[in-house]
């Protein structure tokens, strides 16, 4: 039997002082809906130190980052106020555990979304708009080999989310062909097509809205979506600057010093 209240104070806590607080914890006999047990809890406490759900992720979308992780499936996350900025501000690398970004294209829904087997054409309607944006995460698992119920726990070892200021029509992009580069001080690092993201990101947006609806909550207008990424996670070992060009969508920059 698992204490699921000892866990989510464990990894509430590793969110903010990127340590660990229990000795011989394990959360590899925990199932998937256990795991989102946990996270929900997580959430809770948050939103109780005056945070708030401003929207979803999705993650290990691509085979990049499932290889990366050793798993074969996508999980879901929330995304945090304030933990949600625009571009411009230098970030602390060593304010996080092991520091680590990927690219991402950033949904701002325009309309509630509750059901399953929506077309990719209603998907695309029901975005308002997308901007370029980096993730920030947390790269560090706690507990070894990495497993899939310590990424659904820590939320995808989320930690947060430049948004870019272009803002373009959902309708101007392909959600297959775009072409996702990052460069780290001007150097092309990697470069994937959306089409690694679960085939498109729209399949992305789907899975999650199912997934919502599956569980009586559904996806609220306005909410903020980043569908994953289409490359590995990119670990921001030294001071640097890092640029995300998404095709057709634009770029977005971020200042990472210590």
């Amino acid at each position: 039997m698992f204490d699921s209240t000892a866990l989510a104070d464990a990894f509430f806590h590793a969110f903010y002082s990127n340590t660990w607080r229990i000795e011989d914890s394990s959360v590899d006999g925990l199932s998937v809906l256990e795991s989102y047990q946990i996270q929900n809890l997580v959430c809770e406490k948050r939103i109780g130190l005056g945070e708030s759900v401003v929207g979803y992720k999705v993650g290990c979308t691509s085979h990049a980052i499932r290889s990366q992780f050793g798993i074969s499936e996508p999980i879901s996350g929330r995304l945090f106020a304030p933990h949600v900025q625009g571009e411009g501000m230098p970030i602390d690398r060593m304010a996080y555990a092991n520091c680590a970004i990927e690219p991402e294209m950033v949904f701002t829904m325009g309309c509630d979304l509750f059901g399953s087997d929506f077309s990719d054409q209603e998907l695309i309607e029901a975005i308002d708009h997308v901007s370029p944006g980096i993730e920030l995460h947390n790269y560090r698992f706690w507990h070894q080999p990495p497993s899939l119920q310590e990424l659904i726990c820590s939320g995808g070892i989320h930690a947060g989310l430049i948004v870019g200021n272009r803002k373009v029509s959902a309708d101007a992009l392909n959600f297959k062909h775009e072409a996702f580069s990052v460069y780290q001080d001007k150097k092309l690092i990697t470069s994937a097509p959306a089409s690694e993201i679960m085939g498109g990101p729209v399949e992305s947006l789907r899975w999650l809205v199912n997934s919502l609806s599956s569980s009586g909550e559904g996806l609220k207008s306005g909410s903020m979506v980043i569908p994953g990424s289409p490359t590995e996670l990119i670990e921001i070992n030294h001071d640097s600057e890092i640029q995300v060009v998404i095709e057709n969508l634009g770029q977005v920059s971020a200042t990472f010093h210590s």
